[in-house]
């Protein structure tokens, strides 16, 4: 005996219609639902700060669902930042960037269009980058006092390397020169290969920049990193001494971080710190940052906030003692 069909009425019906259509709006997404989180770089693929955003990219779709390495090359990082500034604060795009464009470039253009500080939301400070003078064969030197006696005794300006004009790695040797009452001559160029190559070929005496580019050269004996800029010495190579160990009062590092448009909300901030700070404290990813050159960092947002600050007051006095202008 089968039972008695149930008849539905109408408005029954269209009630139940009604509350199954609002069911998606009331259920939380889950992360492989969520469109893909765009991670923006201002540099081409292979540079540093692609390396840094495919590695924590990589990791961060554990908790973020799909996550995209988007490269927006050109004007130093500057149009990639200005994608982010005109992105919506919906958690979905964000930029990992190096320090400069957020702490050097207020100092370095007179006509800015973009606010460090007021235009982004900060999420995470991912990586230290630690800065090595580093002398070539031409130089004759393999240490930092060695070097420090040759400026001091030479008549004519000492030249340095750096991979850029208005770098970081540009204003240490200003700030350097000033350390020790010595003049050095800067000698840009346009990235950390072509320096390295006039640094081995004895065009330039010395190189300033990151300690990664050069970590190659000083173990096979070609150069010789002689001081680090940092607070420590740099794992990569622990037997060069900093700055300060070498009695030059000079303290200095770039760093990797992320942020978003401002305006984000506090709580998709909170998932997106949760995420980067995971992400770079797992081990396969802090060895691969120390690997390539990198300190693994993971900060909060309010830790990113505080060292940008810190940042952007301590390079104001190098970047006017240079008198560039990048306007």
């Amino acid at each position: 005996m089968h039972p008695t069909p149930r008849r539905f009425h109408r408005r029954q019906i269209l009630q139940a219609s009604a509350a199954l259509a609002s069911l998606p709006a009331l259920m939380p997404l889950r992360a492989q639902d969520r469109p893909p989180v765009r991670i923006l770089v201002g540099f081409p693929p292979g540079g540093s700060a692609d390396v840094v955003a495919r590695a924590i990219g990589d990791a961060m779709r554990d908790d973020l669902g799909a996550v995209i390495v988007d490269n927006k090359p050109g004007a130093a990082g500057r149009l990639a930042i200005g994608l982010l500034k005109a992105a919506r604060p919906d958690g979905q795009t964000v930029i990992i960037v190096p320090s400069p464009p957020m702490v050097l470039f207020p100092h370095l253009f007179k006509k800015l269009d973009y606010d460090p500080v007021r235009d982004f939301t900060p999420i995470s400070q991912l990586a230290l980058v630690q800065f090595g003078i580093t002398a070539g064969p031409a130089s004759g030197v393999k240490s930092m006092a060695e070097m420090l006696a040759k400026m001091k005794g030479s008549a004519t300006p000492v030249s340095f390397a750096s991979p850029g004009e208005g770098s970081a790695a540009h204003l240490l040797g200003t700030m350097l020169g000033q350390a020790t009452g010595t003049t050095l001559t800067h000698v840009p160029f346009s990235g950390g290969a072509p320096a390295n190559a006039a640094l081995l070929g004895g065009h330039v005496a010395y190189k300033i920049d990151a300690v990664s580019e050069s970590t190659e050269y000083h173990r096979t004996g070609k150069a010789t990193i002689i001081a680090v800029a940092g607070p420590r010495r740099d794992p990569q190579v622990p037997q060069v001494p900093t700055l300060k160990e070498s009695g030059i009062p000079i303290e200095a590092s770039a760093w990797f971080g992320m942020y978003a448009p401002a305006g984000l909300p506090a709580d998709l901030q909170q998932r997106l710190q949760n995420a980067a700070m995971k992400a770079v404290k797992r081990p396969d990813v802090a060895e691969r940052l120390l690997k390539l050159g990198f300190d693994p960092v993971g900060s909060t947002a309010a830790e990113l906030a505080s060292a940008q600050r810190t940042d952007l007051a301590s390079w104001e006095r190098p970047a006017k003692a240079t008198g560039l202008s990048l306007d």
